[in-house]
């Protein structure tokens, strides 16, 4: 059979399937979900599943792989354990409007190499909990521990008496079998590279895609030094910087650049020399593109491929600044164990950096700030092109929601029309259902019950009218 054969194949079986769901309960939906999330969080399934991932693609850590499953997924379920995704979901009397939730269908579901682990197990369980079928599309370098979750995922619905065929993995993907996934199915979300997200908004079906990351994070002259850099280490370093969230860019204010510096060194930070960042750049970026040999490696291992020596202690590399765009390519996103500084005066050229440096790489998906001056907050906020702004947060575990903050807990993250999305929010249950709105009247129809004056005050006696 040839790929759209194929295709057509699991999406008759995910459809078969997922007509069952459809009279699901909420409570059945939920207890399915919570036995799938608590199973797979579990220490002996988190170990197995780690050891697998970073054995396969050879990116992150074990440690933080296990974390993502023994923390993150159970923040995720305590968040949406609480949202309606079944029947009556609201009730707004008052405007004699009742909303009704129902599934959106079979959502074809892409997984990057980069979060291959926990990312199926976050689109499957909301999916499921809107009476959803999904089919998952894996990165071709990660497709081994995708396909192992996803049929763990399947075995804990076959113990509780549910379809498997609600998840079904792609066993040998591929560009053209993900497109053809996303022609047939009734929704992707995509999380992967620049290109499989243009592809999905060019599939021909709706579409979540998310955009490019590069976290720019301005330090001011406010700032608490030795917590913010405590803070960039620990975003850093996490799973050798697989996130898009971590700190790719910081623009520090020029008064504590140097003291700050140094406080990055304190945290394991070696800032190369001229000669060393050329030869790194050299390493990092092939033909213009990243290179996968340096995604998410060991630090030692970049500084081996660059020809660099480094201290035994050093954690990541720091490297110096001016510009952005083509010419200056550490000013886009790296996914590495590498951090780009730059230097400003006024706070004003702070909000041109972040602003420029999206206009190259990341618009529309996020930066943040350490500082104690609310109008140094209220400015970035206001004058930058980015959906989320984080204040004083290591910023990879903020930006996808934590305990810490009121972000919805995510693996996927919106980027406005910025980064070419359809939303400018965190990814998270609301967006796995369709809503029907029931509406009544609340009043005389064909009646007016409002005055002209109360409908536009005096505004129109501040604005030029036509004259007739």
């Amino acid at each position: 059979m040839n790929e759209k054969e194929l295709i057509q194949e699991l999406i008759t079986r995910s459809r078969k399937a997922q007509a069952i769901a459809w009279d699901y309960s909420q409570e059945r939906v939920d207890e399915l979900a919570a036995a799938i999330i608590y199973s797979l969080s579990r220490p002996e399934e988190a170990s197995e599943i780690a050891k697998m991932s970073v054995e396969e693609t050879g990116m992150g850590t074990y440690e933080a792989k296990v974390k993502r499953f023994t923390g993150k997924l159970p923040q995720i379920w305590q968040e949406i354990k609480y949202v309606k995704t079944v029947g009556e979901v609201e009730r707004i009397p008052e405007k004699g409007i009742v909303k009704i939730s129902k599934p959106v269908g079979v959502i074809a579901a892409l997984i990057p190499s980069t979060t291959a682990d926990a990312t199926p197990v976050f689109k499957g369980v909301l999916g499921l909990r809107g009476r959803n079928s999904v089919i998952f599309a894996p990165h071709p370098g990660a497709k081994k521990t995708t396909i192992a979750v996803v049929e763990k995922m399947r075995e804990v619905l076959r113990l509780n008496g549910a379809p498997e065929d609600l998840f079904i993995c792609i066993e040998q993907p591929s560009k053209l079998m993900a497109n053809e996934l996303m022609k047939a199915c009734d929704i992707t979300f995509a999380t992967g590279s620049h290109d499989m997200v243009v592809a999905a908004y060019s599939s021909g079906k709706p579409a979540y895609g998310v955009g490019v990351g590069n976290a720019v994070v301005v330090v001011d002259e406010t700032a608490d030094l030795a917590d913010t850099a405590s803070m960039v280490r620990l975003s850093k370093i996490t799973d050798n910087a697989t996130g898009c969230s971590a700190e790719n860019s910081l623009v520090i204010q020029e008064s504590v650049y140097d003291e700050f510096l140094q406080e990055l060194k304190k945290q394991g930070g070696h800032l190369l020399n001229a000669e060393e960042k050329a030869k790194l750049q050299k390493t990092m970026w092939v033909d213009g593109h990243l290179s996968r040999e340096i995604v998410a490696r060991p630090v030692k291992r970049i500084a081996e491929l660059a020809g660099i020596e480094i201290p035994e202690d050093t954690k990541f590399l720091v490297v110096e600044e001016t510009g952005y765009g083509k010419e200056y390519p550490f000013s886009g996103e790296k996914l590495s164990l590498v951090l780009t500084v730059y230097k400003y005066d006024k706070f004003q050229e702070a909000i041109n950096m972040v602003n420029n440096i999206h206009s190259y790489s990341g618009a529309g998906h996020s930066c943040g700030i350490h500082s104690f001056n609310e109008e140094h907050i209220r400015a970035l906020a206001l004058n930058t092109k980015t959906t989320k702004v984080l204040v004083r947060q290591p910023h990879r575990a903020g930006n996808s929601g934590n305990w810490f903050n009121g972000l919805a807990r995510t693996f996927s993250l919106g980027c406005g029309t910025w980064g070419g999305n359809v939303v400018s929010e965190n990814i998270t249950q609301k967006h796995f259902v369709n809503t029907t709105w029931v509406s009544e009247p609340i009043g005389p129809i064909g009646v007016n019950p409002y005055t002209e004056e109360e409908i536009f005050g005096d505004i129109i006696k501040r604005v030029k009218l036509l004259q007739h």
